[in-house]
């Protein structure tokens, strides 16, 4: 599999990283299936495997501590926090006091006395960022975490994060995860070209947004039962067909599977292969609740889209623009109502 380096680390990752937030209730609950994909990924090639403490409330961890057991150094091991843990006020977010304890809860689920990157999944408005950066610096040099990283980051705040560490000497913001496929576009008018510029490693999530860029989701034709769609009900706008944003991405994926039809491949591999496509992106996260589903990612690992694709992809989905923002899930705290009342 095609390695790069993850922006200015020096640290080379794989084109593919493993996600396994289907890994345990929320997904597959098969640790022994899972394990299994985590052997096939890496036998492939994946060097790079994400998680977080908030995945199935730990369990993913957990997964993961079976799965590298033996083989914790072939991987760049990522992990998250921010999302509540428990019912206690505290255990969420992005404090010093929840950062500590949440590293140390997932260095112990992950059976590891270290993680390769650590990120804030969400950037938390209650907390100034000085905070949660000052606690990150001090991580990284007791040893606990080795990068830094943030996630779903608007451009602005990836570059006060950058400034508030050179003023105060904290280590820099290394990663940003962010929300890219062909629905969803908008990281490319700021964010990427901000992070290209600044050396920050991109690894982007939901390549085949939800399933929708599988083609499994056409006009007229019932939802497969194990569908996300289906499983996933708390999201049901996401899928419902009365909404026209609905109706408009069910029209995109006709045309969609025209233009994979004319490249001679799946539509899940042109939209995988799609997303690692942009020069500031490290690593494309494939999510996969399946040995099946991690096969037919796997698959499209040497897929290279050739210009005429491109260009058919960027004419009927334009560069910077998302298709629906149900799709997306960037905070944005300023546009709230109470920001806004006076």
């Amino acid at each position: 599999m095609e390695t790069r380096t993850f922006g200015a680390t020096g640290v080379t990752v794989s084109k593919y990283c493993l996600g396994t937030m289907m890994f345990g209730a929320m997904g597959n609950t098969d640790h022994d299936e899972c394990v299994a994909m985590v052997h096939t990924a890496l036998d492939a090639g994946i060097n790079f495997v994400d998680t977080a403490d908030a995945y199935s409330m730990g369990e993913s961890e957990q997964v993961l501590a079976k799965a590298l057991a033996g083989r914790r150094d072939e991987v760049v091991l990522a992990t998250k926090a921010f999302i509540p843990m428990s019912a206690d006020p505290n255990h969420f977010g992005g404090s010093r006091r929840w950062l500590m304890t949440a590293v140390e809860d997932s260095l112990r689920r992950l059976g590891t006395d270290r993680i390769d990157l650590f990120q804030l999944h969400r950037r938390d408005a209650r907390v100034d960022l000085d905070e949660s950066l000052g606690a990150l610096d001090q991580l990284v040099r007791d040893g606990k975490i080795l990068y830094a990283g943030m996630s779903a980051t608007p451009a602005e705040w990836i570059v006060e994060a950058r400034h508030i560490s050179d003023q105060r000497g904290h280590v820099r913001v290394r990663s940003e995860q962010c929300l890219y496929n062909l629905f969803n576009r908008d990281v490319e008018r700021a964010v990427l070209p901000t992070c290209e510029r600044l050396g920050v490693g991109v690894m982007t999530y939901a390549p085949l947004n939800g399933g929708w860029l599988t083609g499994k989701y056409r006009h007229d034709q019932e939802v497969p039962d194990d569908a996300r769609a289906v499983r996933m009900r708390h999201n049901a706008a996401r899928w419902d067909r009365d909404r026209p944003q609905t109706q408009h991405k069910l029209d995109l994926v006709e045309r969609l599977l025209a233009i994979a039809d004319d490249a001679g491949i799946p539509l899940s591999h042109l939209a995988t292969a799609w997303a690692a496509e942009h020069p500031a992106v490290s690593s494309v996260i494939i999510g996969p609740r399946t040995p099946g589903q991690l096969d037919d990612a796997l698959a499209s690992a040497e897929v290279r889209l050739d210009t005429a694709t491109l260009d058919a992809l960027d004419e009927l989905l334009p560069p910077g623009r998302d298709i629906d923002t149900v799709d997306t899930n960037r905070p944005e705290p300023h546009m709230e109502p109470a920001a806004r009342r006076r």
